[in-house]
C-alpha cells in the first residue's frame, strides 16, 4: 500500500555492494545524484540524442492525468496535502543551521525549487516551471510550543499547520522546525502537496535530506549554480498543450501496432485491464455506507496518532493468519466500531468501506516525482466484535480483492485519466469526490528499519498525515519505521471534535488483537483521553 516527510527504504543494492545502513544511504544519494545533473536535468525527461544545452536551468514537466486530479480534487475545504509529523531526540537545530542542510541538498530535489504555470484556457495540464523569486527560508519555517510543551501541545499545533493550504504560485511544500518540546526532543512538521508526490516517491526524497549516522554525510555539490530558467508566457504554454494534443494520437497509433506485434501478451493484459474496471465500476456502483465519517468538512483539522511496534503486529499475523496489512485493517476496523457504539451508532452487520492506495511505481522508478497509485477498497466489518473473527473476515475479503483484479482496473483507469481533456477531468474529479464511493482512506507506507539522522540528532517517531477529499472526515495513515508501526489520523475539526478518543479507541482494538493472539505489548503508546461522547451526526 501506499506522505512528505515519509522516509523508506534505498532500493536492492547490487551483488557485492555493502549492506550497512550508512552504505545503504550514501549509495542511493549517489544514485540520485546520477539521475538528475546539476542544472536538475532528469535523465529519462532528456530528448533521445540531445543534450541539456544549458546545464544551469531545468526542464519544464507536464503533469500526469493523476497528478492534475488532485489540484482539482482542491478546492474550498479540501487540502490535497500529505504531510507528517517527526519528532527528533536532543535539543533543536538553530533555524539558520537546519536552512544550510536543506540548501545544500536541493540540487538533488530539483522540483522542490519549480512551482507550476497553468495553461490558458484549460487546454492542457499544468506545467511545473522554476520559480524565478524561490527563497529556501520562505519554505523553512520555524516556531515553539506553548507550555508545558508536551505531545498534546504538538498534535495541536501539528493540525493547524496541517489546515493551512500550501500557496500554488510557490513550490508546494514547506517544512515547520518546532521547539519547546519537553523531555529534549523537538519536531519537523512536513507538507508536499500530493500532486508533486505519492507515498512511495515521498519516500526517496525525504532520504536525501536524512543521514544514516549522527555524522552528517558529505553530498557532492552541484556542478553549477542553479538558474532558474525564464518563465513561460500564456502563449508559449498554450502553443505547447496543443502540439501535445496533436501528438497524442500518434502515440496511441504506435501502441496499437506493437499490441499488433505481441498479440497474445497484449490480449491477456486486456483481459486484466478489462476485468478489473468490471470490478472497480461494480463497486463503485454499489456505493460505501452512510457513516458519522461521511460529510460536508470545514478548513480546520485535527491530528493525533497511535504509537504501534511492527514486532506486535507481525506476532498478531503469526498467531492468529493473514498479512501485517490484514491486521492493520482489522485493528482500524475494530477502532471505528468501538468508537461508533461509543456514540450510539448501530454497527450490527454494517462494513465500511476504505480506499486503500496501492503503489504501482516499479523499483526502477523509485526517485522519480509524481505520483504512480492505483487504489482498492477494502472491507471494515465495523460490526463484528470478536478480534478473531474480525480479522479472518478481512483477511479473506483481501485475498479476494487482490484476486479481481481492482489495482489493475484503478491503474488502467489512472493512465487513461492522461487523454482526458482538462476540463473533462476537472469536472469527473469533483464528481467522484461528491460521490460515497469510500468511507475514509487507509494508506500504509513502507519505511526504513533502521535509525535516521538529521544534524546529528536521532529520529525518535514519524506520524504520517493523509489529505481529506471532499465529504471524507476521517483519514488515517500508518507508516513503519525502525521498528515502530506508528498510525497518524486526521479528522475534520467539528466533524470528529473527539479525535482523540476515536484514537483511544483504536488502541484498545490493537490490544484485543494482542491479547487474542498472546502477544506481548510494549509500554503505553498514548496518554488515554477523556472517555465521555461527544454528540455526532451521521451522514445519510
Amino acid at each position: 500500500m501506499t506522505s512528505d516527510l515519509a522516509v523508506g527504504p534505498p532500493p536492492a543494492l547490487a551483488p557485492g555492494e555493502d549492506d550497512s545502513a550508512k552504505s545503504l544511504v550514501a549509495q542511493y544519494i549517489g544514485r540520485i545524484e546520477h539521475r538528475f545533473c546539476g542544472c536538475g536535468h532528469t535523465s529519462w525527461r532528456d530528448v533521445p540524442g540531445q543534450r541539456c544545452q544549458n546545464p544551469g536551468v531545468a526542464p519544464r514537466d507536464r503533469l500526469t492525468g493523476l497528478d492534475s486530479s488532485f489540484l482539482h480534487l482542491e478546492h474550498g475545504s479540501a487540502h490535497m496535502h500529505v504531510a507528517a509529523c517527526a519528532v527528533f531526540e536532543g535539543p533543536a537545530p538553530a533555524h539558520e543551521e537546519l536552512l544550510e542542510q536543506i540548501e545544500a541538498r536541493l540540487h538533488l530535489v530539483p522540483r522542490y525549487r519549480q512551482r507550476l504555470a497553468f495553461v490558458p484556457f484549460d487546454q492542457g495540464r499544468p506545467v511545473w516551471v522554476d520559480d524565478p523569486h524561490f527563497k529556501a527560508s520562505f519554505h523553512v519555517r520555524h516556531t515553539a510550543l506553548p507550555r508545558p510543551g508536551g505531545d498534546e501541545e504538538l498534535r495541536r499545533l501539528a493540525g493547524r499547520v496541517f489546515s493551512q493550504p500550501l500557496d500554488r504560485s510557490r513550490p508546494l511544500w514547506e517544512l515547520w522546525l518546532v521547539e519547546g518540546l519537553t523531555e529534549d526532543r523537538f519536531a519537523l512538521l512536513s507538507k508536499t502537496h500530493h500532486a508533486l508526490v505519492d507515498g512511495v516517491s515521498g519516500v526517496d526524497i525525504a532520504t536525501v535530506l536524512f543521514d544514516s549516522s549522527p555524522d552528517p554525510m558529505p553530498v557532492a555539490p552541484p556542478e553549477r549554480e542553479w538558474v532558474p530558467r525564464p518563465l513561460p508566457t500564456g502563449a508559449q504554454l498554450l502553443a505547447d498543450a496543443l502540439v501535445e494534443r496533436a501528438v497524442m494520437p500518434r502515440e496511441i497509433v504506435r501502441g496499437l501496432r506493437a499490441a499488433w506485434r505481441g498479440p497474445r501478451t497484449v490480449g491477456e493484459r486486456a483481459a486484466r485491464a478489462l476485468t478489473g474496471l468490471g470490478v472497480m465500476a461494480w463497486t463503485g456502483l454499489q456505493g460505501a455506507p452512510p457513516s458519522p465519517f461521511n460529510m460536508r468538512i470545514g478548513p480546520h483539522r485535527r491530528f493525533t496518532w497511535v504509537r504501534g511496534e511492527l514486532s506486535e503486529f507481525k506476532a498478531i499475523k503469526n498467531a492468529l493468519g493473514g498479512t501485517v496489512n490484514d491486521v492493520v485493517l482489522a485493528a482500524v476496523a475494530g477502532g471505528l466500531g468501538r468508537y461508533m457504539r461509543l456514540h450510539g451508532h448501530e454497527t450490527d452487520d454494517v462494513v465500511l468501506r476504505a480506499m486503500v492506495p496501492v503503489s504501482v511505481r516499479a523499483d526502477v522508478e523509485r526517485g522519480a516525482l509524481g505520483n504512480r497509485v492505483a487504489a482498492m477498497w477494502a472491507p471494515l466489518p465495523v460490526g463484528i466484535t470478536d478480534p478473531v473473527a474480525r480479522l479472518q473476515t478481512i483477511s479473506a475479503a483481501m485475498q479476494d480483492v487482490k484476486a479481481s483484479g481492482q489495482a489493475v482496473g484503478a491503474e488502467v483507469l489512472t493512465a487513461l485519466s492522461g487523454f482526458a481533456p482538462p476540463t473533462i477531468m476537472a469536472q469527473a474529479a469533483r464528481l467522484s469526490a461528491r460521490q460515497r464511493l469510500f468511507n475514509l482512506v487507509v494508506t500504509n507506507v513502507p519505511g526504513p528499519q533502521f535509525p535516521l539522522y538529521v544534524l546529528g540528532r536521532q529520529l525518535l517517531a514519524l506520524y504520517p498525515m493523509v489529505p481529506l477529499a471532499e465529504n471524507t472526515a476521517l483519514g488515517i495513515a500508518i507508516m513503519s519505521y525502525n521498528g515502530q508501526l506508528n498510525f497518524g489520523l486526521v479528522a475534520d475539526f467539528d466533524a470528529v471534535p473527539d479525535a482523540e478518543a476515536l484514537a483511544d479507541e483504536l488502541n484498545a482494538a490493537i490490544e484485543e488483537l494482542a491479547g487474542a493472539a498472546g502477544a506481548h505489548l510494549a509500554g503505553p503508546r498514548r496518554a488515554p483521553a477523556s472517555r465521555r461522547p461527544r454528540a455526532l451526526r451521521i451522514a445519510e
